[in-house]
């Protein structure tokens, strides 16, 4: 129950600072649909519908919507997550500051990578900066102290082990250690051109830079049509999963359109467990 008023207060802030109608040639369609695309807007005015709220005109400066979408998306993730303390306990953060991985514990060696290309043009032009993530969403966890890890009973307590684990704090140099990367989300208000492929390229090279387990590396999209999600939905390797904002509302929507490719999809990324509800993401998250 309290996962859904969590849902619900998402939806309602996404409605009242992102969602507006717009009209353009008589056409009157919302701001996450494609104006040139039946289904698109056919499919997001029944989600609109089915979220609830008051119908909102007027207009939003276009190039907020994408991180005030993440800065929401962000404040479900925190609240949701915050439920399951008792399942995954710890010190967590959420940042939506776009800050270069290097920054995190398992990749902070990256920012010696750095430093050697900006003074060596013959290094840089041979390793590129493909290797340079800033995910739009992380959520971090900090180390512990010894006295946390043996709260209960003595784990590590004197003896000389575990003393390469990112897990405690007295491994970290200096005084403030870097926060562990549990997981990167990557936010996609809509996904309408070969830009959606970056969360794919951030999702490997995620992967293959790190030292330590990956974490969890997934995409958000409030996107109308199922086979554009498909763009970065289908396939497996980088990213987890997709997660739509309301995709219970979306099944109905596409349902009620009546349009067969768009169903097709939609039941493929289902069957195929590649798109998932973003109430299912605080949960995953806690694997």
């Amino acid at each position: 129950m309290e996962l859904g008023r969590v849902r619900a207060r998402y939806h309602r802030r996404i409605r009242e600072q992102i969602i507006r109608r717009k009209t353009l040639r008589e056409k009157v369609y919302y701001n996450f649909a494609d104006s040139s695309n039946r289904g698109s807007i056919s499919i997001a005015a029944s989600i609109v519908r089915q979220i609830g709220g008051e119908e909102y005109e007027g207009h939003v400066v276009e190039q907020t919507v994408g991180g005030t979408f993440e800065t929401l998306t962000s404040r479900f993730v925190q609240e949701g997550f915050n439920l399951l303390q008792h399942l995954r306990p710890g010190t967590w953060s959420y940042q939506t500051t776009k800050t270069d991985i290097s920054a995190f514990a398992q990749y902070q060696h990256l920012a010696e990578v750095e430093d050697a290309i900006q003074h060596n043009p013959i290094l840089s032009s041979i390793v590129g900066r493909d290797y340079i993530v800033t995910p739009d969403i992380v959520v971090l966890r900090s180390p512990l102290e010894d006295e946390n890890i043996d709260a209960q009973q003595s784990v590590v307590g004197d003896d000389p082990v575990a003393l390469r684990t990112l897990l405690r704090a007295s491994n970290h140099p200096g005084k403030h250690p870097r926060q562990l990367l549990h997981a990167s989300i990557s936010c996609k208000w809509t996904i309408r051109s070969g830009r959606s492929q970056n969360a794919r390229t951030e999702a490997l090279n995620l992967i293959r830079n790190r030292k330590g387990r990956v974490p969890h590396i997934v995409a958000v999209t409030a996107e109308p049509l199922p086979t554009r999600i498909a763009s970065i939905a289908l396939g497996t390797g980088d990213l987890d999963c997709v997660y739509h904002f309301a995709l219970h509302e979306l099944e109905r929507a596409v349902r009620e359109v009546g349009n067969q490719d768009q169903q097709e999809m939609l039941d493929t990324l289902l069957t195929g467990d590649r798109l998932r509800d973003i109430s299912d993401l605080p949960l995953d998250l806690a694997i």
